[in-house]
C-alpha cells in the first residue's frame, strides 16, 4: 500500500509526486492517458521530421517558479531554448511592438509607436525588479501567502502600496492608457492578458498582463529543448529515481472515503489502490467535486457552489509543418517565438465581446508560436514548425462571421474554423498559406479527449477572472489545496495560483500533505504523553 496515490500525471501531479518521494513516501500515480505529461506533450504526427507540442508550448511560468527549479530539472535532461525575441505584435500598416529579454530593447520598439513610451516601460519594469521576488513568493504559495504578503506589505507601506494595488485591478485597456501615449505598449500588455480569459475591459486584466509581460521580460518565454514533453519527461526521470510507481491507462473513477477521510481509489478497470496517508487529485474542480467524490461526503454548500463554477474560454488550436520562414510584413516579427495577431486594442476588445456573447469570433485574436525559431530541433533547415490558438466559446450561440460555425465542430466546422485562423494569419505573413506543408485542427472536443482537464478545451482549470481568484479559487472561501474529505488535496490548475505550467497546485498539495501528516503524529505523540492514547504502551 503506497503512502500516497497522485490521481493524475500532468505536470501538478508529477511535481506532487516527487516532492512527496523525497520527503520519503511511497508514491503512486495514475494516469487516464496512455502517457504522462497532461497538456505538457509533444509529437510528430503533423510531418515527417517535424516536432509539434500538442496542447502548451512557451513557459514564462515555469522559468520562474521556485517549484520546478528546486527540482533542479537539468539533470534529469532538461535543456531550455530562447527564440531570439520574446513576443512580437505586429499590426497591418508594418509597425510591430516586441518584447525582449533586454529591456532597452523593449523599450525602443514601444518608443516608435509614441516617444516616451520606452521611458515609460523602464518605470512598469522598475516596479517588477523592485518588489518581483516578494510578488512571485505570494504567486506560488499558498493562499494566503502570510510571510511573503507581510514582506510585501512592509515594503510597499503607505501611498505606494495603494498605487500599486490601483494598477493591479485596472482593466489592461485603462493600464495601457494611464501609462503609454502610443500603441504598443498597450498592445503588449492587453495580448499577454488574453493569454488567459481577460478581456481588455475586464478588471485585473492590466495585473496579469502587467505580470505577464515581467515575466517575459525577465525569464522570456522559453521552450523545452527537443519539445515540451521534454519538460514531462525530466519530471519522470526524476521521479522514478526516488521509487515511486507510475501507472498510464488507469483511469480513476472514484475517490475511496471512510469515516469522512480519503483511504484511496477506485479504477475504471475495477481495481482498489488504497492510500495510507493522502489522496491528491491533479484532475479539475467539477470531475473531482462533481464525479470523483460521493456527494454525500462533500458539505452541501461545496455543492452549491459548484454550481457557479466557471471554465475559461474554450481553445481552438492549428499545427502547421511549413516549407519555409513565415513571411511577416514586418520584419521584427521574425525573430519572435510568440507573436499576437490582432490590428491593434479596439480588435482585442471587439474579439472578446463576441466570445461574450458566445459567438465564434469572425477575426480571431491568434496567438502564433514559431517553434523552429525558437528551438532549431523542431524541424528541417529551412522549414517552420508552427501553431496557433485562438478562444472561442465554451457554448456556442453563433457565428460573428458568415460560415454558420455552431459549435458542434465536426470535420466541416474544424476546417472552417482553421481556414479562418489562417486568414487572420495571412493579413500579418502574406503569402503563409503558401508555405503549408500539412497541418492539424485540435478542436475543443479533440483537446478535452487528449486531457479530461481540458474540459471544452478550457486550459487554465477555471476562469481567471477575479471572482474565481485568491480566496475564490475554486469556490468560495478555499484557495488552498485541502478539501473537505480528510486526507484528499486538490492538486490541479483548479487550485491557486492557477493554470500555467508551474507546478504550484502540486507542490501547495504535496506539502499540505506532508504539514497534516506531520501534525497528525505531533497530536498522537502528545496523546500518548499525556496518557490519553494507551497504544503507545503496545509499542
Amino acid at each position: 500500500m503506497p503512502d500516497a496515490v497522485v490521481i493524475g500525471a500532468g505536470p501538478n501531479g508529477l511535481v506532487a509526486a516527487n516532492l512527496l518521494a523525497d520527503a520519503g513516501w511511497s508514491v503512486e500515480v495514475l494516469e487516464e492517458q496512455p502517457e504522462p505529461g497532461g497538456a505538457v506533450r509533444h509529437d510528430g504526427e503533423v510531418a515527417p521530421g517535424f516536432v509539434n507540442d500538442l496542447f502548451s508550448s512557451f513557459y514564462p511560468l515555469a522559468a520562474a517558479s521556485p517549484v520546478l527549479a528546486g527540482l533542479h530539472l537539468e539533470e534529469h535532461g532538461l535543456r531550455w531554448a530562447h527564440a531570439p525575441h520574446v513576443l512580437a505584435h505586429p499590426l497591418t500598416d508594418g509597425t510591430c511592438a516586441v518584447l525582449d529579454r533586454d529591456v532597452g530593447t523593449t523599450a525602443a520598439s514601444l518608443d516608435v509607436f509614441a516617444p516616451g513610451d520606452g521611458a515609460a516601460w523602464h518605470r512598469l519594469h522598475d516596479v517588477w525588479d523592485r518588489y518581483r521576488a516578494d510578488i512571485l513568493d505570494a504567486v506560488f504559495t499558498p493562499f494566503p501567502p502570510v510571510r511573503a504578503a507581510a514582506r510585501l506589505a512592509l515594503r510597499l507601506r503607505g501611498a505606494g502600496g495603494l498605487r500599486l494595488a490601483r494598477t493591479l485591478v485596472l482593466p489592461v485597456r485603462r493600464l495601457g492608457e494611464e501609462e503609454f501615449r502610443g500603441e504598443g505598449g498597450r498592445l503588449l500588455l492587453a495580448g499577454n492578458a488574453l493569454h488567459a480569459d481577460l478581456a481588455p475591459e475586464a478588471a485585473g486584466s492590466g495585473g496579469f498582463g502587467w505580470l505577464m509581460s515581467m515575466l517575459g521580460q525577465t525569464y522570456g518565454f522559453p521552450v523545452p529543448a527537443g519539445g515540451s514533453g521534454a519538460l514531462t519527461e525530466a519530471l519522470v526521470r526524476r521521479l522514478r529515481t526516488r521509487g515511486a510507481t507510475l501507472r498510464c491507462g488507469q483511469r480513476v473513477d472514484h475517490v475511496v472515503v471512510r469515516d469522512r477521510r480519503a483511504v484511496g481509489v477506485r479504477t475504471a478497470g475495477g481495481e482498489t489502490v488504497a492510500a495510507r496517508r493522502a489522496v491528491l487529485a491533479d484532475v479539475s474542480v467539477p470531475a473531482l467535486y462533481g464525479t470523483l467524490v460521493d456527494p454525500a461526503d462533500l458539505p452541501a454548500q461545496v455543492l452549491s457552489d459548484l454550481e457557479r463554477f466557471q471554465w475559461d474560454f474554450a481553445t481552438f488550436k492549428v499545427d502547421w509543418a511549413l516549407d519555409g520562414p513565415v513571411p511577416w510584413r514586418c520584419a521584427r516579427a521574425a525573430g519572435a517565438g510568440t507573436v499576437h495577431l490582432a490590428d491593434g486594442l479596439d480588435e482585442l476588445t471587439r474579439f472578446a465581446a463576441q466570445i461574450a456573447m458566445r459567438q465564434v469570433p469572425d477575426r480571431p485574436f491568434a496567438l502564433f508560436g514559431q517553434m523552429t525559431t525558437t528551438d532549431p530541433s523542431r524541424s528541417p533547415d529551412g522549414t517552420e514548425s508552427a501553431w496557433a490558438y485562438t478562444h472561442v466559446p465554451q457554448d456556442v450561440r453563433g457565428d460573428a462571421g458568415d460560415e454558420g460555425i455552431g459549435g458542434c465542430w465536426d470535420t466541416k466546422e474544424q476546417e472552417l474554423m482553421a481556414d479562418r485562423v489562417e486568414r487572420q494569419v495571412e493579413r500579418f505573413a502574406p503569402g503563409f498559406r503558401s508555405l503549408i506543408r500539412a497541418r492539424r485542427i485540435l478542436a475543443p472536443p479533440t483537446l478535452q479527449a487528449m486531457d479530461a482537464n481540458l474540459h471544452g478545451g478550457a486550459i487554465n482549470g477555471g476562469t481567471t477572472a477575479m471572482h474565481q481568484q485568491l480566496f475564490f479559487r475554486p469556490v468560495p472561501g478555499t484557495g488552498r489545496p485541502e478539501t473537505p474529505v480528510a486526507g484528499l488535496y486538490l492538486a490541479s490548475a483548479g487550485a491557486h495560483p492557477g493554470g500555467g505550467v508551474h507546478g504550484a497546485p502540486g507542490a501547495n498539495a504535496a506539502r499540505a500533505a506532508l504539514r497534516q501528516h506531520r501534525l497528525a503524529g505531533l497530536s498522537r505523540a502528545q496523546r500518548v504523553l499525556t496518557g490519553r492514547d494507551r497504544t503507545g504502551d503496545r509499542r
